[in-house]
């Protein structure tokens, strides 16, 4: 019995695409996606493409909600405190786009139809209203939660400086005097920086809680 030949290169898969797509603007950036550079990448011709997706812009959502359900949601399901479940989602989705801040400008969008987005918009509206927020507040927070979140990762404050002294004279900054090792140190100050503004923002909002509470108690 003759068997068929293996192909050469795996089958072309959506998946395949994605994370073929993904690297490319990790690495480059989105201007580096189109179906002609994704299928050289992919040794495909660039029609065979459009069996799965039909513009490079579905190609680049898709990039999008990939790492978007790279975001741990396990917080709001396992009984952790809604301060509690909103800090470490902020942390995790942090670290999802840290790790892939080019693709940033696509997710600030918002959700549209992307599976995994709107999943991440469920849980924390959801699980804002479980603890007892009025519906529009709960919308607020995660509005506010992910302007917070995605604003940490479209820069770094640290790596805004230059490692060179001579860069700050004294007598032109005379309070920058360290500010030319700040670019050495920019992974520890960036996350240091996140965490202080994480915990002032939930302060806050604790505060809110704790007077909408006692607005209720008293009505």
């Amino acid at each position: 019995m003759c068997r068929m030949a293996r192909p050469r290169k795996p089958l072309l898969s959506t998946d395949r695409i994605v994370e073929t797509a993904r690297a490319l603007v990790d690495a480059e950036g989105l201007a580096a996606v189109s179906t002609r550079r994704l299928a050289a990448e992919l040794g495909v011709s660039g029609p065979s493409l459009y069996n799965h997706f039909r513009t490079k812009d579905e190609i680049l959502e898709a990039v999008a909600d990939s790492v978007s359900a790279q975001v741990d949601l396990s917080m709001f399901e396992d009984g952790r405190d809604w301060r509690t479940a909103l800090h470490d989602w902020a942390v995790s989705y942090r670290a999802a786009i840290t790790d892939h801040p080019n693709i940033v400008p696509v997710l600030a969008r918002g959700p549209g139809r992307r599976p995994a987005g709107l999943r991440l918009a469920d849980a924390v509206f959801g699980a804002m209203v479980a603890a007892g927020w009025p519906p529009a507040q709960a919308t607020s927070i995660g509005a506010l939660m992910r302007y917070f979140v995605m604003g940490s990762a479209l820069g770094s404050f640290a790596g805004g400086f230059v490692d060179d002294e001579s860069a700050y004279d004294p007598s032109d900054y005379p309070h920058l005097g360290q500010a030319h090792l700040l670019a050495e140190r920019q992974q520890k100050i960036d996350e240091r920086a996140f965490e202080t503004g994480l915990r002032a923002l939930l302060d806050g909002l604790a505060m809110q809680y704790e007077q909408l509470a006692s607005a209720t108690q008293t009505s």
